[in-house]
């Protein structure tokens, strides 16, 4: 099995900025097709923000209007969110996708539990 954990959450202003982390490790051999960012807001579907691919090609949520930056360290395993200009309206809690090849077989999708960003003066 592969665990995703994320941190970087937490209370901020608007207008500043967050990063996020998402870090994936295993017991096993496993290499990682696509990593993602998720968030599902109180009443609300949960909705991509932003997916990174093996060859680091991005994919944003249009609703993003150009505010988020996904990237990827392969030698950490790990992918950040940037967000930049922080409104209240996203707040939410933000999930770590991950798409990973497990053993060179086995491929399966992994979410992390989860970390609360909360926008608010």
């Amino acid at each position: 099995q592969v665990h995703l954990v994320e941190s970087g959450g937490g209370l901020v202003q608007p207008g500043k900025s967050l990063t996020l982390s998402c870090a994936a490790s295993s017991g096993s051999i496993f290499s990682i097709n696509a990593m993602g960012w998720y968030r599902q807001a109180p009443g609300k579907e949960r909705e991509l923000v932003a997916r990174i691919d093996s060859g680091g090609r991005t994919n944003y949520a249009d609703s993003g209007n150009g505010r988020f930056t996904i990237s990827r360290d392969s030698a950490r395993n790990t992918a950040y969110l940037y967000i930049n200009s922080l409104k209240p309206e996203d707040t939410a809690v933000y999930y770590c996708f991950a798409k990973i090849t497990v053993a060179g077989i086995h491929v399966n999708d992994y979410w992390g539990q989860g970390t609360q960003v909360t926008v608010s003066s």
